[in-house]
C-alpha cells in the first residue's frame, strides 16, 4: 500500500498558530517537504523546525526567488517525482505550506500532479489574510458586503477594475508593485481607509495606515481595504 500525501498549512509565521492536527501529523512523518529559495533558508520550514522529527528525511523543492521567469513546472515535476517514490515506497510524505495550502500555496502544484495517484489528506493552515486582518485589529466585511482578494501583481488596469467596484479588498504579493498598487488605491479614494501590514504574526511585523507605509514592501506584505460598515 501506498503512503499518504499530506498538504499541511503552518500558517503565516508565528510556530503557536500550527493547528493541533498539523503539529500532530508532523511530529509523526517520516519524509518532509517544502518550498525552499536558491539562497537563505525555507520560511515554512523555519516556522516548524522544532516539530519535525530526528531523522525525518527532508525534500526541499528549490524555487529560484527572481523576477525573470524559471521553469517552474519542470521544478514541481521533479519535486513530484522525488516524493511520488517515497509514497510508493510505503512512507507518509507532509508537504508544508506557508498559510493554508490552498490559498496561494505552492501545493497546489504538487495536489495536481499527485492526487489522483495517492491518498491525499489537505490540512487548513491558519491563512495570511486571517493573520493580517487580526494583527491590524481591523474587522474587513460585514453584514453583505463582498471581499475582493487580488494580486498586486496584475497589470494596473485590470487591478483598478477590480478594485473599483470593491466594497471591501485584500492586496496581496504587493512586493516590487507596492508604488503602483497604491496609485491606484489614491485615484479610486480608498487609500485613506487602506492599512498595510508586513511580516504579520512575526516580531517584525509593521502595521500601519498606507499613508505611514514604508518606501519599499517586503515579500510578505499585503494591503487591507476594509468595508465600510465593518464598525457599524
Amino acid at each position: 500500500m501506498s503512503g499518504t500525501l499530506y498538504g499541511l498549512g503552518v500558517g503565516p509565521g508565528d510556530p503557536e498558530l500550527l493547528t493541533l492536527k498539523a503539529h500532530r501529523l508532523l511530529c509523526a512523518v517520516g519524509v518532509v517537504a517544502y518550498p525552499a529559495p536558491d539562497s537563505g533558508e525555507s520560511f515554512a520550514r523555519a516556522i516548524v523546525a522544532d516539530y519535525i522529527p530526528e531523522g525525518a528525511r527532508e525534500i526541499p523543492i528549490v524555487i529560484p526567488m527572481r523576477v525573470e521567469r524559471f521553469p517552474a513546472q519542470d521544478v514541481y515535476d521533479a519535486a513530484a517525482e522525488t516524493i511520488a517514490a517515497a509514497l510508493e515506497a510505503g512512507e507518509d510524505v507532509v508537504v508544508l505550506c506557508e498559510g493554508d495550502p490552498f490559498f496561494y500555496g505552492s501545493f497546489m502544484y504538487l495536489f495536481s500532479r499527485l492526487a489522483e495517484r495517492f491518498p491525499t489528506e489537505i490540512v487548513p493552515g491558519v491563512s495570511s489574510l486571517g493573520a493580517v486582518t487580526a494583527v491590524a485589529r481591523q474587522p474587513l466585511i460585514a453584514r453583505e458586503e463582498v471581499l475582493t482578494v487580488v494580486p498586486a501583481t496584475l497589470e494596473e488596469a485590470e487591478l483598478e477594475k477590480h478594485l473599483r467596484d470593491a466594497n471591501a479588498a485584500a492586496i496581496m504579493k504587493i512586493g516590487r508593485h507596492f508604488e503602483r498598487t497604491r496609485a491606484v488605491l489614491e485615484r479610486l479614494g480608498m487609500a485613506e481607509r487602506a492599512v498595510f501590514v508586513s511580516h504579520a504574526s512575526l516580531p517584525q511585523q509593521v502595521v500601519c495606515p498606507l499613508a505611514e507605509a514604508p518606501e519599499k514592501a517586503p515579500y510578505f506584505s499585503m494591503i487591507l481595504v476594509p468595508g465600510r460598515d465593518a464598525h457599524v
